[in-house]
């Protein structure tokens, strides 16, 4: 199912709030003053909201049994139709604009007349990358080691507290090419930048254990997990730049990790590292602070094909923690997948039905699912202008912004497009993409998002054709 719960970042409840009008009626020959009411409840304000948002709708009426719903234009959502006399409905609006809400309640025998009540306004203003649209993307730094000279950045992550060589804040960095060869796959360097412009990289580690890093994941000590495709590890480095290998995969280990997300601890839920790997599977790696403390492989099945360079395997591992959802960007089908309520998936839990029959040359078909929680799974997202998508980052209203990997791009076919995602909206596509690079295909991997002291929006993103880690502003 899509994950609905994640409207509780927009309000507990949209308002409906309005006078409650009735007229006379009664009881036999001698008549009554009880009166039909209806009203939206809590809270009475207006409301805004981005576009690609859920709005949840909850009123209530006495001397009523049933109610008609109308929105004020097609742009609010589905709103319509009978209801119940008390109750609530979640609405998606389609379109920007100011909507109300409307209930016209009756039937109730006995109470004079019916009663009606109008919502306060809600208002849809645009989605977050529609209002990035024209903005110009900053040059925060090169991301070539500066002793190795490694570059083709792919993982991309954002330092949470000063420790060691990192301060607070810092985007890290890791290389999937080394520098004396340039060959995909064989980079072996991990670096830092201060958020910036004119920032220069510096060093945080090299090693063996960081072959073909393709994803970075940052732990509130500030410590990197890295998802290394090549060496077939998934190494912890320090804030010092210490290399450690804590993490085994259970007793199988790893399949050639590709990518990441790692959910803090909340109440009773563990911290745990997800990791998604060339075979196909997403494994759960339980956390007590740095330390694994069980591994669990709680989805098998994603279609996988290619070699480092145009590889086609689950990517752009993104969490929410608001609604307890794991999105993975299914590379070979062009879709985006969510897993609700991620964190009680068990072993095994969700077996995807990739059809990969056509492995060899994706896209494969959309993606269904079988297995003990295979509610828990579902495609948001799927086609569009999506080509190969690879990575993703979670926007401050719970969408997502995906960017295309352009393998097998065509002639004419727009290269390096962000996408902005909605989970609840029909089709999952809001508004219309944008560009990010016009140069060659295949320049976006990395893509992290944050919002500054004022609330406005940043993407930082990997430029591939430059090298850099850019950012993309409100």
């Amino acid at each position: 199912m899509n994950p609905l719960g994640r409207m509780a970042r927009i309000s507990a409840f949209i308002v409906l709030g309005g006078l409650p009008a009735g007229c006379g009626g009664g009881y036999g020959s001698g008549g009554s003053s009880m009166m039909a009411t209806a009203s939206f409840i809590s809270p009475m304000a207006a409301l805004s909201v981005n576009l690609g948002q859920s709005v949840k709708l909850a009123w209530t009426s006495t001397g009523t049994t049933s109610c008609t719903a109308t929105a004020s234009a097609a742009g609010g959502g589905s709103f319509s139709g009978n209801q119940p006399s008390s109750g609530s409905a979640t609405v998606v609006p389609t379109g920007t604009g100011s909507f109300t809400y409307t209930l016209n309640c009756g039937g109730g025998g006995g109470y004079g007349g019916g009663a009606s009540a109008t919502s306060a306004t809600v208002t849809v203003k645009p989605s977050i990358l529609s209002t990035l649209a024209t903005a110009q993307a900053v040059t925060i730094g090169s991301t070539i080691d500066p002793i190795e000279h490694g570059g083709n950045p792919y993982g991309l992550a954002i330092a949470s507290e000063s420790a060691g060589l990192i301060t607070a804040g810092d985007l890290i960095v890791c290389n999937f090419n080394d520098g004396a060869t340039n060959t995909q796959g064989q980079g072996t360097t991990l670096v830092g930048l201060h958020p910036a412009a004119g920032s220069s990289p510096y060093r945080i580690a090299q090693s063996a254990s960081l072959k073909g890093c393709a994803a970075v994941a940052v732990f509130p000590d500030s410590s990197i997990s890295g998802a290394a495709f090549t060496a077939n590890a998934v190494p912890l480095v320090s804030p010092n730049g210490t290399i450690g290998n804590p993490f085994s995969a259970g007793s199988g280990g790893f399949d050639r990790p590709w990518s990441q997300a790692y959910i803090a601890a909340s109440g009773q839920r563990a911290a745990a590292l997800y990791v998604s790997n060339f075979a196909g599977a997403i494994v759960r790696i339980s956390l007590d602070v740095d330390a694994e403390t069980s591994s669990t492989e709680i989805a098998t099945g994603f279609c996988t094909s290619g070699a480092p360079g145009a590889l086609f395997a689950p990517a752009g591992l993104t969490y929410d923690p608001a609604v307890d959802t794991l999105y993975i960007v299914d590379t070979s089908s062009n879709s985006v997948i969510a897993f609700s309520n991620v964190s009680s998936i068990g072993a095994d839990g969700v077996v995807v039905n990739g059809q990969c029959a056509s492995v060899k040359a994706p896209p494969t078909a959309t993606p269904t699912f079988s297995g003990p929680a295979a509610s828990s799974a579902s495609v948001i997202a799927h086609g569009g202008g999506f080509i190969a998508p690879i990575s993703a980052a979670l926007l401050s209203d719970g969408d997502l912004v995906v960017g295309n990997g352009d393998i097998n791009i065509a002639a004419g076919q727009m290269p390096n497009l962000l996408f902005e995602i909605s989970p609840v909206l029909p089709g999952g596509f809001v508004g219309q993409p944008v560009q990010l690079d016009s140069g060659t295909p295949g320049a976006l991997f990395g893509i992290t998002a944050t919002v500054d002291s004022h609330g406005n929006q940043l993407i930082y993103f990997n430029d591939d054709n430059a090298n850099a880690v850019m950012l993309l502003a409100q």
